[in-house]
């Protein structure tokens, strides 16, 4: 076999030694430095993006609401993925995982993984959040209380670092089949339907009832004043409504992807599992310019932080809406 013709088939960042290990070369290629520019600008406008996010409700005293942290809980999400998940899949791509299980490739695993359930458990636990503002909004805010969603952040990160300590303890495989071919399928299925299916399902089904219940509300003239529901609340459903979708598109061809990878016959291209990698990865920059587009306060809070008014008096309490 002619090694040097099995390194350019392999991946354009990483050469093929003695078919075992996958090095960085020396001189790498232009396309592999562009790449990497381009990664790592991502990587800086996830960190930038969400930590404007973190730090307009951490400061601004009227944004301290239940569904706002909640929103916090996911930005710290995305925060990490730009500052650690980013940084590691750019030092050691998920290709060159496949060929090198090392317990760098499952440490990178590990944080994938928890920050990739936190990122949907947040999210369903905000579509229950506004579940109870549409169709329940007499009740709503003696509800959703903020120690309930203290309580709900609390047990999504717990859960979330739980399946992602088990992918270091029970292995994981990205490879092709072996002679564990079955185990590893059922372990995949198992730990993404727990992850992602699941939640996604349930969130669906959630939205589902809740735009059910909005339409019925809108149409009926014997609706109470007090259990009408506002504009405000309306507009934070679509918004995370289309966060909700987002993430699911970007999440969607990744899981079903790893899903079926146990049972292939062949490693599927590096460039369609990295694409598919990066897609989920690009998500958590996202979600900053959905909040940007849609939400005035968030807007304001920005035109606030990045003036540094902030730092030059107290603004805590300034109203944003």
């Amino acid at each position: 076999m002619n090694t040097t013709n099995t390194v350019l088939d392999i991946h354009p960042c990483f050469q093929l030694v003695n078919l075992t290990t996958l090095l960085f070369p020396p001189n790498p290629s232009a396309l592999c430095v562009l790449v990497y520019l381009v990664l790592g600008l991502l990587s800086a406008v996830t960190v930038c993006g969400n930590l404007l996010v973190i730090i307009s409700i951490v400061y601004f005293k009227q944004l301290h609401i239940p569904t706002n942290y909640l929103i916090l809980s996911l930005a710290v999400a995305d925060l990490l993925v730009g500052v650690v998940v980013f940084p590691f899949s750019m030092a050691q791509t998920l290709t060159s995982c496949l060929y090198q299980e090392t317990v760098f490739c499952k440490i990178r695993d590990c944080f994938d993984v928890t920050v990739s359930t936190s990122s949907i458990l947040n999210l369903c636990c905000i579509s229950i959040d506004r579940y109870y503002a549409i169709c329940n909004p007499l009740t709503y805010k003696n509800t959703v209380t903020v120690r309930v969603a203290g309580v709900m952040i609390f047990m999504t990160w717990s859960v979330a670092a739980m399946i992602g300590i088990s992918i270091i303890i029970g292995g994981h495989s990205q490879g092709t089949c072996d002679e564990m071919c079955l185990v590893d399928f059922l372990t995949t299925v198992l730990g993404a339907s727990f992850a992602f299916f699941m939640p996604a399902f349930i969130m669906l089904c959630i939205y589902a009832k809740i735009f059910i219940v909005a339409q019925r509300q809108r149409n009926s003239i014997q609706i109470s004043k007090g259990g009408v529901i506002s504009k405000t609340e309306r507009k934070a459903t679509k918004t995370l409504a289309i966060v909700m979708g987002v993430f699911l598109l970007c999440m969607t061809p990744y899981f079903l992807c790893i899903v079926f990878l146990p049972l292939a016959s062949e490693t599927p291209p590096f460039s369609l599992i990295e694409a598919l990698n990066w897609l989920t990865l690009s998500n958590s920059m996202l979600n900053p310019f959905i909040y940007a587009f849609f939400y005035s306060w968030f807007r304001s809070a920005c035109k606030m932080i990045l003036k540094g008014q902030i730092f030059r008096g107290n603004l805590t309490k300034t109203q944003l809406i």
